[in-house]
C-alpha cells in the first residue's frame, strides 16, 4: 500500500526540529568545502562522484571505498534533486485535503497519494541508483578526511574534487528573522520579502496565512524567489487575513518567525 502524505506536511512551530548539517554546526565550523544550499550540494556531490575514481590509485583508495562513495553520492543526489522537491510540491495537496476534511463539502473524500519519482536508470558503466544505509553524507565526509591524510593528496587534487573551501561567516540562525511588507493590489495581496544578504546560506522562505476562518495558520507557499503574490479570491465580506514567514535551510526552519502582517480584504 502506498503511504499517504508521508513526510509532506511541513513542520510547525511546536514540532521537533529536523537535524541538518548546516544547522548542527555553526557556519564557520562546518566543512567549508560543502555548500549549504541544496542546489549547490547536488553539484558538489555530482562532481565528487564523477572524479573520485580517477584518483583511486594516487590516493591509495580501495575499489570498495570508491564504489561506496559513488553509491552514497548518487543516492543523495536523487533525494535532494528529485525526491525532496516532489515531496514539497505534494505538500499543498495534503494541506488542502486536511482543510477539506475539517470544513469541506461534497462526497466521501479520496486522500491524495504521493508517488515518488523514479530512481535514475543505469548511468553508463555505473549501476542503477539504489537506497543506501543512513549516514551517506557522513560517510562521504569521512572519506574526504581519509583522502586529505593520504600521501598522494595535493591542493590541486583537493581543488578538482571540491575539497577546498574558504571559511565564511554566515547569519546567526538564532536571531535571523524575515522582514515582510504587504500591499493589497487589485484582487490580490502582494507580500514583499528578501534574503537580507544571506541568500548563500538560505534555501527558502516558508510563508503561512491565517484567513480568519478558524483554521488558524496554514501553509501558503515555500518560496525561493523574493516577493510573492497571494491570488486567493477575496471573501464576500470584509475579513482580516494575517501573514507570517520563517526562513528554511534544506527541510528545517531556521531563525525566528517574522512579525505578523495583517490586511483586510473582501467586501
Amino acid at each position: 500500500m502506498t503511504p499517504i502524505c508521508i513526510g509532506a506536511i511541513p513542520p510547525t512551530t511546536s514540532s521537533p526540529a529536523v537535524p541538518d548539517l548546516c544547522l548542527t554546526r555553526t557556519p564557520t565550523k562546518r566543512q567549508a568545502y560543502y555548500p549549504c544550499r541544496a542546489a549547490e550540494q547536488i553539484l558538489w556531490l555530482e562532481n565528487f562522484r564523477n572524479k573520485v575514481a580517477a584518483y583511486q590509485t594516487v590516493l591509495g583508495l580501495s575499489a570498495l571505498q570508491v564504489a561506496a562513495a559513488i553509491a552514497d553520492a548518487r543516492w543523495l543526489v536523487y533525494l535532494l534533486g528529485s525526491w525532496l522537491p516532489a515531496v514539497r510540491s505534494f505538500a499543498p495537496a495534503c494541506t488542502d485535503a486536511a482543510n477539506a476534511a475539517q470544513a469541506g463539502t461534497g462526497n466521501t473524500m479520496v486522500l491524495p497519494v504521493f508517488t515518488p519519482p523514479n530512481l535514475p536508470p543505469v548511468d553508463g558503466t555505473l549501476p542503477a541508483v539504489v537506497p543506501v544505509l543512513p549516514g551517506a553524507l557522513d560517510r562521504v565526509f569521512a572519506l574526504v578526511a581519509t583522502i586529505k591524510d593520504t600521501s598522494g593528496y595535493t591542493e590541486a587534487v583537493g581543488a578538482d574534487l571540491g575539497l577546498v573551501g574558504a571559511q565564511q561567516s554566515g547569519p546567526d540562525y538564532a536571531t535571523l528573522q524575515p522582514r515582510l511588507e504587504h500591499k493589497v493590489q487589485a484582487a490580490s495581496v502582494f507580500i514583499g520579502w528578501g534574503w537580507q544578504g544571506f541568500s548563500a546560506y538560505l534555501d527558502q522562505l516558508e510563508l503561512q496565512v491565517d484567513r480568519g476562518t478558524g483554521a488558524g495558520w496554514t501553509m501558503l507557499t515555500w518560496d525561493t524567489t523574493p516577493d510573492y503574490t497571494d491570488t486567493t479570491p477575496f471573501p464576500a465580506t470584509p475579513t482580516k487575513w494575517k501573514y507570517r514567514a520563517i526562513y528554511r535551510v534544506a527541510d528545517t526552519q531556521v531563525g525566528l518567525w517574522s512579525d505578523v502582517k495583517e490586511v483586510v480584504v473582501g467586501g
